[in-house]
C-alpha cells in the first residue's frame, strides 16, 4: 500500500467513522456492534482499496459493506434468528443500492445527533462519557485518547468497553431525547465537549502546558453539534467560546512550550480568524437566547471582550466583572466566583478582589484547587504584600499536576518581591459592592476539571 492511499483512507476513515457507527447502531441497536461492523468495513477498504482505488464516494462504500457483513452476521448467528426477521429485512431493503444511501445523507445527521446523545448519556460516568466520545465521533484510537489524557491505555480501553456493556444492559434508545429532557441531556453532551476542550487548552497534567489536538478535537465536535442543533443557544454558545480561546493558542506558549500569561501575550498572534468566527457564533447564540443567555454564551461574552481589546490595558474589566455577576446568577459555583474575583480586582483595584477571594478560603470545592492560591498570591503581590504572595505561589505550584504550571509558579513566587509590570486601574469601590460569595454553594457535579473561562484566571 502506498504511503498517499495510507493516508486517504485514514482520512477517509476519520470523518466518516462517526457516520458509520451512528448509521449502524440505528439498525442493529447495539453500539458494541455497530462498532465491529464499522472496523470490519474498514478493513475491507484497507485490503481492497489499494488495488481498486479509492471510490468516488467513500462513506456511501463504507456504510454498503458494513450493512452487508451485518446480514452475513445475523444469518450466520443461530441466536440472532429473529433479529433477522426484525432487522436483516430492513439492512437487505436498503444496503446494496450505493445511490440511495447518497439520497439518505439527510438522515445521517439525525442518526450522528442520537450518538451523540447516547455517548453522553448520564448514565455513564464523565470519564467513560469522555472516552467514548472521542471514540465514537472523534475518530481517535484508544491509544491517542490515553496519550490525550496521560492515562494507559487499558484503561481507556476498559472506559469504553464498559460504557458499551453498562448502555447496553440499561437498554439505553438511539434517540434524541424530547421535551424537558432534551435541555437536561444537552447540558451532559455540552460538559463533555467543553472538558475535552479545557483538558487541551490548559492540561491538568503532565509535561505539556496545552494539547492543541484536544482542543481541534472539541472545536470539531462543537461545529458537527452546532450544524446538527442549530436552535440551541447554548451550543452555538460553547463553539464561541472554544473559537474564541483557541484564537489565542499561538500566542500562549514561548520558546520550549513556557507558558505566557493573558497580559504578556502578543495579540498579533491571535488568529483573527477564529475570533471572527467566535464573534458570528455568539451573535448567532444572542439571537436565539432572546435575553435569556445561559452559562456557555454568558462565558463566550466574556472571552469576547477579551478578543476585541487591542492591548491587555483596553480590557472592559468592568463589563467582565458584570457578566460574572450574571454568571453567578445563572449558575452559583465557587469557581465562578473566584473568576469574578480577578474581574473585580482588574476593575476596581486588589482589594475589591481579595474582599471576595478571602469568602471563598473556606469552600470545600476549593480546598485542593491551585488557582485559588494562585490568584490569592497575584492580588497579594499587587498589595505589595510580598511574603504573604510567596506563600500562595509556593502553595499552588505544590497543588498543580502540570509541570509547565509548577515552574511558572514557582518563578512567581521567586519574583514576589518585584512589581508588576502592568499598572492597576485606580481603587475604588464597585458599583453596589455587592459580593455573593457569602451565599452556600452547592457541590460542583461537573467534571474533574472544573468548567470556567479559562480567560478570567489571566493565565490567557
Amino acid at each position: 500500500m502506498t504511503t498517499e492511499t495510507h493516508r486517504a483512507i485514514e482520512t477517509v476513515w476519520r470523518i466518516e467513522a462517526p457516520r458509520l457507527v451512528a448509521g449502524l447502531a440505528r439498525l442493529v441497536r447495539d453500539l458494541g456492534t455497530a462498532e465491529e461492523l464499522a472496523q470490519d468495513a474498514l478493513v475491507a477498504a484497507l485490503e481492497q482499496w489499494p488495488a481498486e482505488g479509492v471510490p468516488d464516494n467513500p462513506g456511501a462504500w463504507l456504510m454498503t459493506t458494513a450493512k452487508r457483513r451485518a446480514i452475513d452476521q445475523i444469518r450466520r448467528a443461530e441466536t440472532y434468528r429473529r433479529k433477522v426477521a426484525e432487522v436483516g429485512r430492513e439492512l437487505e431493503e436498503s444496503a446494496p443500492d450505493i445511490g440511495t444511501l447518497v439520497a439518505e445523507d439527510d438522515g445521517i445527521g439525525d442518526d450522528l445527533l442520537r450518538l451523540v446523545f447516547v455517548a453522553c448519556h448520564p448514565v455513564l460516568s464523565t470519564e467513560a462519557r469522555t472516552a467514548l466520545t472521542l471514540r465514537l465521533l472523534g475518530g481517535l484510537t484508544t491509544d491517542e485518547i490515553a496519550r490525550a489524557f496521560l492515562v494507559p491505555e487499558p484503561t481507556v480501553a476498559q472506559r469504553i468497553v464498559r460504557a458499551k456493556k453498562t448502555l447496553a444492559k440499561a437498554r439505553v434508545p438511539f434517540e434524541v431525547p424530547q421535551g424537558d429532557e432534551l435541555a437536561a441531556r444537552l447540558g451532559s453532551v455540552l460538559e463533555v465537549v467543553y472538558l475535552i476542550f479545557n483538558e487541551g487548552y490548559s492540561a491538568t497534567a503532565g509535561d505539556d502546558w496545552m494539547r492543541p489536538a484536544l482542543c481541534a478535537d472539541a472545536l470539531r465536535l462543537g461545529r458537527v453539534l452546532a450544524g446538527l442543533a442549530p436552535r440551541e443557544p447554548e451550543v452555538h454558545g460553547l463553539v464561541a467560546l472554544m473559537e474564541i480561546q483557541a484564537s489565542r493558542a499561538a500566542a500562549r506558549t514561548g520558546p520550549g512550550g513556557v507558558p505566557i500569561l493573558l497580559a504578556d501575550q502578543n495579540r498579533a498572534r491571535w488568529d483573527q480568524l477564529l475570533i471572527r468566527r467566535g464573534l458570528a457564533a455568539l451573535e448567532r447564540a444572542e439571537a436565539r437566547a432572546a435575553g435569556r443567555p445561559g452559562p456557555y454564551l454568558l462565558q463566550a461574552a466574556i472571552a469576547a471582550v477579551h478578543a476585541r481589546a487591542r492591548h491587555f490595558a483596553d480590557t472592559d474589566w468592568e463589563r467582565i466583572a458584570a457578566l460574572y455577576e450574571k454568571l453567578a446568577e445563572a449558575g452559583p459555583s465557587p469557581v465562578v466566583e473566584l473568576n469574578r474575583a480577578v474581574a473585580l480586582c482588574m476593575a476596581y483595584g486588589p482589594a475589591a478582589g481579595l474582599e471576595l477571594l478571602d469568602q471563598l478560603m473556606d469552600v470545600p470545592e476549593l480546598r485542593n484547587y491551585h488557582l485559588l492560591p494562585t490568584v490569592r498570591g497575584d492580588f497579594l503581590s499587587r498589595l505589595g504584600r510580598t511574603d504573604e504572595a510567596r506563600v500562595e505561589f509556593e502553595r499552588a505550584a505544590a497543588l498543580t499536576r502540570n509541570e509547565r504550571e509548577r515552574t511558572l509558579l514557582l518563578d512567581r513566587a521567586a519574583r514576589a518581591r518585584t512589581p508588576l509590570p502592568t499598572p492597576l486601574p485606580r481603587p475604588v469601590d464597585p458599583p453596589g459592592h455587592r459580593h455573593r460569595a457569602g451565599t452556600p454553594l452547592p457541590p460542583d457535579n461537573g467534571p474533574r476539571k472544573r468548567r470556567e473561562g479559562p480567560s478570567s484566571r489571566e493565565k490567557g
